[in-house]
């Protein structure tokens, strides 16, 4: 009889044992996710109502940087992350070892072009000047966006690797100039028009639904490649809990939150 206790007693550890493998650090029925404060982890106070009527519990760990929130997901500690695109996590794994997939993409920040000394892109005369970004993926989302209008051909090999030395064809001689993204949005009265990231253009006051003259679209292959993703641990895909976490980023009680609360400076995508 002590025998075939002891033989349960091991059962039963081994079994509880094998009940915790495949999940973080969480407690069952809770949902631990990684994010940055603005708009990640605001959206995700809108996904924590969501999930409670699922019978889940969501907590919201808030990171400053984007390499802890990679590094916290791989030890376990961390069920999910959403603070990142693609192209990041992608160059994450190859530098660092880590065995980390994208599992939905949530939404993208666009790019506008804001009018400065000009107010319309028909108005442009011969060598205006336009501000764009110069870091490397920035800029080269800013040059698709003038390719989109019409107002530059840029070399289809360049993709969004794009610099102005990738531009074949500039009808307008438009002279573009690169400044520091926090900047642009000051540039506006020196340059007829700036191309301005999402989030400083929203610092800056302005509203890419309503002051943009243009915007990247969600179809665009800067929102395709750059929009904002759930990234879990391989393997822990299909769990029925990150398949909820999913469900509930992409409910309509979210997007309306999303809509309503940053008006086109956060756009969903699916």
């Amino acid at each position: 009889m002590k025998r075939l206790s002891a033989a349960v007693a091991v059962l039963l550890l081994v079994a509880l044992l094998a009940a915790g493998c495949g999940r973080g650090g969480s407690a069952e029925g809770t949902i631990v996710v990684g994010a940055t404060p603005t708009p990640h982890a605001e959206i995700l106070a809108v996904v924590q109502e969501v999930l409670a009527e699922e019978g889940y519990t969501l907590e919201i760990k808030e990171f400053t940087d984007y390499v802890q929130p990679n590094l916290t997901l791989e030890n376990g500690e961390l069920d999910a992350n959403y603070f990142q695109h693609l192209p990041y996590l992608e160059d994450f794994n190859a530098e660092n070892g880590t065995n980390l997939v994208s599992v939905a993409a949530i939404h993208y920040e666009p790019l506008g072009i804001y009018p400065g000394k000009t107010a319309a892109i028909a108005d442009l005369a011969d060598g205006a000047q336009i501000a764009v970004p110069n870091d490397t993926t920035n800029e080269a989302r800013a040059l698709l966006l003038l390719e989109s209008l019409g107002l530059i051909t840029l070399d289809p090999d360049a993709g969004l690797q794009a610099t102005i030395n990738d531009i074949t064809d500039n009808p307008k001689n438009l002279k573009i100039l690169e400044i520091e993204a926090a900047q642009l949005a000051r540039s506006l009265p020196d340059v007829e028009m700036a191309v301005i990231n999402g989030n400083y253009a929203i610092q800056a006051g302005l509203n890419a639904s309503t002051d943009a003259l243009a915007k990247e679209e969600k179809d665009s292959l800067a929102a395709t490649t750059f929009a904002n993703i759930i990234t879990v641990r391989a393997g822990d895909e299909n769990r029925e809990d990150i398949q909820a976490l999913i469900a509930a980023l992409k409910s309509d009680k979210v997007k309306q939150f999303i809509d309503e609360t940053y008006q086109g400076a956060v756009i969903t995508v699916y």
